[in-house]
């Protein structure tokens, strides 16, 4: 099969039905637009006209034998795999397909606390059972720097049939652990190395940014093409090079979980962005980096505002992502949330992320010295605007690990009743509680609720901070388990 990076063959062959004129009496429905005018005049004759099924020429994504084949093969080799498969149902679906990989019921896994909601998501599909540990954290930002090779250490040892650990690279606000030393301890103990590379997938590109995950040795990633290269929202790579993990069990739990019905679009999209990175990356990357420097060297001029530039080769921390611009806002006695309002009601400009201290900015391929500046001058009229202050609002610290009291499966399926958040202290819960960027949960179904817990999501109430996951959308009221079922208890499996 050719290895020409210049090629690209979903792509091709969706735009050689469109020229071929072929008339359609399969699905989907619109049949290239025409059933569905009003959207097809707003997005485009050629988007829709693309937007095909499985046909013999356009391939299948459940067992791909044509361009499908030959495009994911591509971009294994783009990204340094043994094995790449295009997801459309986005990285959430690779995240759950890698748990399910390698773990069955009752199998324990080793992951941080910070892991995104998707992967409890695969806790719960997979029935596996938890093993959580803490990230080293930055106080002063409230962010979380990554995870010490020596708490991994600690829980391998503590569960040596641990059957894999589950590791973020990097963090949504960009910082790595070391993970190449974390692959070396795992594989030491002959345990596979799970990575959600969400906000990864230009890592390679320079020698500037932290480690790939598959240029870590990693086993296995999930990586969104989508969020900083070039292809459309929701497509996404899984990313396989082990001798742990077989491509063949991945490549199953996919065809169980994914749809069968995939996005040409997307897929076609993901083709293309492969394209462009293997061809221009580097040069690419390098413009984006070098707007990067600039960025940050302008935003440490604004008075009131701090760039948040955690140290490196700390023990949570192997390198940062500098295209991550992460700025603190307390000194000009806003939260995140507020920074976020403002800019978004005052200067049209959405930010990725805000929390109680920050916002995330982030720059990408496809900035150039024109947005940032705009981005830039607005930061520094909102700054010049305010007077500095030394004080804001009481904000209590990140609640601690909650107790697991259940498996997150057993807690799903058990039976429930709704209790007042309020008073839901010592109660075991049956839902999630996150806000959403970044999508990180505080309290996950088989947990115990502390009022520490209750007490942050307060404040983040409080901040109208974008509160998800439980059935009552205004998190006034969770599920819990009932108390008189008799459930096993998590302690009893993993003792």
């Amino acid at each position: 099969m050719l290895n020409h990076q210049s090629r690209t063959p979903v792509f091709d062959a969706v735009k050689k039905y469109m020229t071929d004129n072929t008339i359609p009496f399969h699905v989907p429905g619109h049949k290239q637009g025409r059933g569905i005018p009003e959207f097809c005049e707003f997005v485009g004759k050629n988007t829709l006209g693309i937007d095909l099924t499985c046909l013999p020429d356009t391939d299948n994504i459940c067992n791909p034998t044509g361009v499908i084949a030959e495009a994911e093969e591509l971009a294994a080799k783009a990204f340094g795999a043994d094995k790449a498969y295009f997801l459309v149902n986005g990285t959430t679906n690779g995240i759950q397909a890698m748990i399910m990989s390698v773990c069955k019921p009752g199998d324990k896994i080793i992951l941080p606390r910070n892991a995104h909601k998707s992967a409890f998501g695969g806790l719960i599909i997979s029935g596996a059972i938890p093993i959580y540990v803490r990230p080293e954290m930055d106080l002063e930002y409230g962010i979380s720097t990554g995870v010490s090779v020596e708490t991994l250490k600690a829980a391998l040892d503590q569960h040596p049939d641990a059957k894999g650990i589950f590791i973020i690279n990097p963090n949504y606000y960009g910082t790595a652990s070391k993970l190449e030393e974390i692959v070396e301890l795992a594989h030491g103990y002959g345990v596979p190395v799970l990575v959600d590379e969400a906000h990864g997938a230009h890592l390679h590109l320079s020698d500037e940014l932290p480690l790939s995950a598959m240029q870590a040795g990693a086993d296995i990633a999930a990586s969104s093409t989508h969020k900083l290269l070039g292809s459309m929202t929701q497509s996404s790579m899984l990313l396989i090079k082990s001798k742990l993990i077989s491509p063949q069990r991945v490549k199953a739990v996919l065809n169980i979980t994914q749809t069968t019905s995939p996005s040409y679009v997307l897929m076609s999209s993901l083709d293309v962005a492969r394209k462009q990175i293997a061809l221009s990356g580097d040069e690419l990357i390098r413009k984006t980096l070098e707007l990067a420097r600039w960025a940050r060297q302008e935003m440490r001029k604004i008075p009131g505002i701090k760039l948040f530039e955690p140290e490196e080769e700390t023990c949570g921390c192997k390198k940062y992502d500098i295209t991550k611009l992460t700025i603190n806002v307390k000194s000009l006695g806003l939260s995140g949330y507020d920074m976020e309002r403002i800019l978004r009601r005052d200067y049209r400009i959405q930010v990725e992320l805000a929390d109680l201290y920050n916002v995330i900015f982030l720059l990408t391929l496809a900035d150039d010295k024109c947005t940032i500046k705009y981005l830039i001058n607005s930061c520094r009229e909102i700054a010049e605007g305010r007077q500095l202050e030394k004080i804001i609002k009481y904000v209590p610290p990140w609640p601690a690990i909650p107790t697991v009291s259940v498996s997150p499966r057993d807690a799903m399926y058990s039976e429930t009743r709704k209790v007042p958040l309020v008073e839901a202290v010592g109660e075991v819960s049956a839902e999630m509680i996150m806000a959403y960027p970044p999508g990180i949960p505080l309290i996950c179904p088989g947990e115990y609720i502390s009022k520490e817990t209750i007490d942050y999501v307060q404040v983040l109430k409080n901040e109208q901070a974008d509160l998800q996951g439980t059935e009552d959308p205004k998190i006034n009221y969770i599920k819990v388990l009932k108390p008189a079922l008799s459930l096993a208890r998590v302690g009893d499996q993993i003792s």
